[in-house]
């Protein structure tokens, strides 16, 4: 009904504008009109960059950004090795994972299949306690070699890779809806949300939503939720944090202080 009545108006004003070109009255004679003075051209205003990227010496020769594949996984093998790679790594689109994956660690669901790295083989585990069901301990070792591989990581010789490859990160970006918007910028801002995540005391507890109807999950390990309404409220990437526990967590935000140092240069006013 809304689209009737916005094409009936359209047809009307049309009609109107039709009828008052040809009802007119002749127009009188006029002066001749003075030269128009056209307005100034305003150039249109940059976005700030809060924290931007120099690219490392002899940065040149990246190939475009929708053939980078290769490239990209020849230097991300030199940086952690063929079979580091192959075991963790999800190389196909790789700059393009990233990009979508930092987006979405602030937002509600981050999608597994946009991950850059494998999902952590096994299931999620829980145990039950006096007042309910809370995460398994056996969790934590699942992450942990993942964590490991973070942790020996070399974080100046990453950070160098990453600023190699920044036009494609930032390219990648840009592709997702973010035209004028700096990556690293949102890295940053991700970061600092990820260093915020609360290290609560004691096994977190975790329910089942409810399900109605006669078809069950067949993975229901993958719908567990925090009990605590705040927790379950963070952002994705806080609520991984809060699965690999404690621990894990603790180190894995080390890391990430210790990057974010290296890319959160302040931007310098001239």
């Amino acid at each position: 009904m809304n689209r009737l009545w916005v094409g009936l108006g359209s047809v009307l004003v049309l009609i109107a504008i039709g009828a008052y070109f040809w009802l007119r009255p002749a127009p009188q004679q006029l002066p001749p009109p003075t030269a128009a003075v056209s307005p100034p051209v305003v150039a249109p205003v940059e976005p700030a960059v809060k924290h931007p990227v120099q690219a490392p010496p002899g940065a040149t020769g990246l190939p475009p950004y929708e053939q980078a594949d290769d490239f990209v996984k020849e230097r991300i093998t030199e940086l952690l090795g063929a079979k580091t790679v192959k075991n963790y790594i999800r190389i196909d689109n790789f700059v393009r994972r990233v990009a979508a994956t930092v987006d979405n660690l602030s937002r509600s669901l981050a999608p597994p299949r946009m991950w850059p790295v494998r999902p952590t083989p096994g299931r999620f585990t829980v145990e039950v306690a006096d007042n309910g069901k809370v995460i398994g301990a056996k969790n934590a070792a699942r992450y942990a070699p993942f964590v490991a591989l973070v942790e020996s990581v070399d974080s100046a010789r990453a950070v160098a890779l990453y600023q190699l490859l920044y036009p494609l990160f930032q390219r990648a970006y840009e592709h997702l809806g973010y035209p004028g918007k700096h990556f690293n910028d949102r890295l940053v801002a991700v970061i600092d949300l990820l260093l915020e995540t609360p290290e609560p005391p004691g096994p977190l507890k975790v329910d089942l939503p409810e399900i109605e109807g006669p078809l069950k999950p067949t993975r229901p390990w993958v719908l567990y939720r925090f009990s605590d309404p705040d927790l379950e409220g963070l952002s994705s990437g806080q609520k991984i944090l809060l699965r690999v526990g404690r621990e894990s967590e603790k180190r894995l935000k080390a890391k990430l202080a210790e990057i974010r140092k290296l890319i959160a240069a302040e931007k310098v006013s001239r």
